[in-house]
C-alpha cells in the first residue's frame, strides 16, 4: 500500500508495512512453535530409525561384534543373490493378489452399488469390509483352518466328490504362493471398496443423468463417469495396495515362514532371517532401505499417473 505526500507526487511506503512483516514473521514462528513437538516425535520415530538403517547398512555387522565397513557391498549382494530375485518375484504375484485384484473387485463393487439403492447395501458393505479389522493372527488362524489337509476346503471337495483334488494347500511348493495371497485379495477388497463407494458418492448425479439420456449403458457409465470421477480414490487405494504387497511379512512367516523350502518367501522375511537368523544385520538393513525407497517410488509414479489422469 502506498500514498503520495503533498505537493510531491512521490509514493511512499506504508508505514503499516514494517508492522504486517513482523506480525507475519510471529504467525510463522507460533506456527513452528505449534509444529515442534510433532517435528521431534516424527524425528525420533521415522527419521531418526532410517537414517540409522541407512548407516547400517554400509557395514558388515552381525549386531553384537565389531562392525566392519562395506560401502555398498550390502547391495551390491542385494542385487545379485538369487534368492533376492526369487522374493521380488513373489512380490510380482502379491500385487496381482493384493492390488489388482482386490482394487478390480472394488470398482466392480462401487458401479453396482451406485447404481443400485436398496436396503441390503449397508450389510453388503459391512461384511465385504469385515475382514479389514481382522488382526492378521486372525487371519492366519482362519487360513490355517481353511486350507489345512483336514481343513474345510478339502472337507467341501471331498462332499461333493472331488476328493482327488485335496491336497495341503499351504504345504505345495506351487500353490502355497497364490493361496496365501489370496488372503491379501479378501483383507484389502473391503477397504478399495469402501473408498470407492464414498468416491462414487460424490459424482454429482447429473453426470449419471446425462450419460443415461445419451444412451449409455452400464458398462459406458462405468467407464465414461464412474472411473474418472474415481482417480482421486483410485490413487489412493493403488498406493495402499502396491506397498502393502512390497511388505507382506506377518501373512507368510506365520503360516510358512517363506516355506517350503523358498517358494513362498517375500523381501520382508528375508529381512527378518537375515536379521534374527543369520545375524547379517547390514545385509538386512540394504533391504528394508531399499524396500522404503521402492516404496517412495511407486508413491510418487502412482500420484504423477493419476494427476495426468485426472487433467
Amino acid at each position: 500500500m502506498t500514498h503520495l505526500t503533498a505537493g510531491s507526487g512521490v509514493p511512499l511506503r506504508s508505514p503499516h508495512l514494517p508492522g504486517r512483516r513482523a506480525s507475519r514473521v510471529r504467525r510463522g514462528m507460533l506456527a513452528w512453535l505449534f509444529l515442534l513437538p510433532a517435528l521431534a516425535f516424527y524425528s525420533f520415530v521415522v527419521i531418526g530409525p532410517t537414517a540409522q538403517s541407512v548407516w547400517f547398512s554400509l557395514f558388515r555387522w552381525n549386531g553384537v561384534g565389531p562392525a566392519t565397513w562395506v560401502g555398498f557391498g550390502n547391495y551390491a549382494d542385494f542385487a545379485t543373490d538369487p534368492l533376492i530375485g526369487e522374493a521380488l518375484a513373489h512380490t510380482g504375484v502379491m500385487v496381482v493378489f493384493f492390488s489388482v485384484l482386490p482394487i478390480t473387485l472394488g470398482l466392480i463393487s462401487a458401479a453396482l452399488l451406485s447404481r443400485t439403492r436398496s436396503r441390503g447395501t449397508s450389510v453388503f458393505r459391512s461384511i465385504i469390509f469385515l475382514p479389514q479389522v481382522l488382526t492378521s493372527v486372525v487371519i492366519v488362524v482362519i487360513w490355517r483352518q481353511l486350507f489345512s489337509l483336514d481343513g474345510a476346503v478339502n472337507s467341501a471337495l471331498r462332499a461333493i466328490g472331488l476328493g482327488d483334488l485335496a491336497q495341503p494347500w499351504l504345504g505345495s511348493f506351487t500353490l502355497t504362493l497364490p493361496v496365501l495371497a489370496l488372503a491379501g485379495t479378501w483383507t484389502t477388497m473391503g477397504l478399495c471398496m469402501l473408498l470407492f463407494v464414498s468416491g462414487a458418492g460424490n459424482i454429482p448425479t447429473e453426470l449419471y443423468e446425462a450419460a443415461r439420456i445419451d444412451g449409455a449403458g452400464a458398462v459406458r457409465e462405468f467407464f465414461s463417469v464412474t472411473l474418472p470421477g474415481l482417480v482421486p480414490q483410485l490413487a489412493v487405494a493403488l498406493t495402499l495396495t502396491l506397498i502393502g504387497a512390497l511388505r507382506v511379512f506377518d501373512l507368510v512367516w506365520l503360516t510358512t515362514r517363506g516355506g517350503p523350502g523358498t517358494s513362498s518367501i517375500t523381501p520382508a522375511v528375508l529381512l527378518y532371517s537375515k536379521a534374527f537368523t543369520q545375524q547379517d544385520v547390514g545385509g538386512a538393513a540394504a533391504i528394508g532401505v531399499t524396500l522404503a525407497v521402492l516404496s517412495l517410488l511407486v508413491s510418487i509414479v502412482v500420484v504423477r499417473i493419476t494427476d495426468r489422469a485426472a487433467s
